[in-house]
């Protein structure tokens, strides 16, 4: 093995498991929700290797989960440097987790020490550089719970809500409670930053949560699991199938009741797994051939049916303005599904921007879609912007992206600790 190899593959930070700070405090049904019970300074890294010059602190506050029940949960809070904490805006960034395991959660994934995990966690930091850039602070919540539950319905929404209170709240930080504020993710962090926009009126209605970017989101769990069931994706479905189980006693039953030897085993496998592991493990996978009932029958079963009707996006309507981002090609998340939910936004009286993108598929949108993002974000925390429009212009044929894509570069770089 080469000293370069080496450098990449090492992991000087411990697991979740076995650092103290991740243990849940008793009483937490005492506490309001973003409560901090703990904190730490944190050296926020690109990749785990190359140390960020932004000061982090890590949170530990109270939560809620999908069954109201109180929990802990954590996030990451970056300043930008050379600006007053008091004047910044507040974004929460959700990052795409899709994985189950803790090593995978932003809170390991960002810090300097962490294993290289891919780079679907590990390379957003590229693009919270560029919102530090605009002299915003950034929380970035692990927003799958301290148990990694994917696709859990609004807890994920609870868990950024609370992580901007914790934010605000934390007196060290010197951020102002009154701060606007903003949400923003792609795939299943836009997933959700949606849950956070259905969510903020009821679950924290003080915040001033002034616009929120939903790129490419996880929509209807029942069409993804559809679309990526015997393809190359399946291991995300599987994913979601392993995080569920945990979160509606209805799916274990099934599980229990007709799931297969081999795919009970399987379920508890993918749990360890990063999600780059868990696509090249399951690719092509049937779901079919790991239950004793056919495809169809599984997904008519009631338990099933209501699993997928309570975890659909569009149970609320958010009162904030909404950016949505899609790609036509989306070979994970279908294009027709967020049209819907633009439309049922829209008929609940909804501000919804909408880029409807004719060139874009899933990957080569999560990067392209940034400078959109930071353009809207910046007219939204600024109160500048017009908030309803559609366009379909394509992300890849606007110069602005290259310019945008650039300066991603020129912001990264200029972060970086000699």
């Amino acid at each position: 093995m080469t000293a370069n190899s080496s450098f990449w593959n090492r992991s000087d930070l411990p697991t979740l498991a076995c650092d103290p700070f991740y243990t849940s405090p008793s009483g937490l049904d005492a506490l309001k929700p973003g409560t901090v019970l703990r904190s730490r300074p944190a050296q926020v890294s690109f990749f785990g290797r190359i140390r960020h010059r932004a000061t982090s602190v890590q949170l530990m506050y109270r939560s809620t989960d999908s069954h109201g029940q109180a929990e802990a949960a954590v996030t990451t809070v970056v300043i930008p440097r050379g600006k007053d904490p008091a004047t910044c805006p507040v974004l929460s960034y959700q990052c795409a987790i899709d994985a189950v395991a803790p090593r995978c959660f932003p809170s390991y994934a960002l810090r300097h020490g962490a294993e290289l995990v891919g780079a679907s966690v590990q390379a957003e930091l590229l693009f919270i550089t560029a919102a530090l850039k605009q002299g915003w602070a950034v929380s970035i919540p692990d927003h799958e719970g301290l148990n990694g539950l994917w696709g859990a319905p609004y807890e994920a929404g609870f868990r950024a809500l609370d992580g901007l209170r914790a934010a605000v709240g934390h007196p060290e930080l010197g951020l102002a409670a009154d701060s606007p504020m903003a949400l923003w993710g792609y795939s299943g962090g836009g997933l959700a930053s949606g849950w956070a926009a259905e969510a903020a009126a009821a679950h924290a209605p003080e915040l001033d949560i002034v616009g929120a970017v939903l790129g490419s989101p996880v929509v209807d769990p029942e069409s993804v699991a559809r679309r990526l069931n015997a393809s190359p994706w399946a291991g995300l479905a599987a994913l979601m199938i392993a995080s569920l189980v945990h979160v509606f006693p209805e799916a274990k039953r099934i599980v229990d009741d007709h799931a297969t030897d081999d795919g009970k085993a399987l379920l508890g496998e993918i749990e360890g797994m990063s999600t780059g592991a868990a696509i090249r493990r399951f690719r092509n996978f049937d779901i079919a051939d790991f239950v004793d009932i056919s495809f169809e029958d599984l997904f008519a079963l009631p338990e099933l049916r209501h699993v997928f009707e309570v975890t659909r996006l569009g149970q609320q309507v958010p009162t904030m303005p909404i950016l949505l981002i899609q790609g036509v090609h989306d070979k994970i998340v279908d294009v027709v599904d967020v049209d819907k939910l633009a439309q049922t936004y829209v008929d609940g009286g909804a501000a919804v921007s909408y880029h409807r993108d004719p060139l874009a598929e899933h990957l080569l949108l999560y990067p392209v879609r940034v400078p959109i993002s930071l353009r809207w974000l910046r007219g939204r925390l600024a109160n500048t912007d017009r908030p309803n429009s559609r366009h379909s212009w394509p992300a890849l044929l606007d110069t602005r992206t290259y310019f945008g894509l650039a300066n991603l570069v020129v912001a990264a770089a200029s972060q970086i600790v000699s």
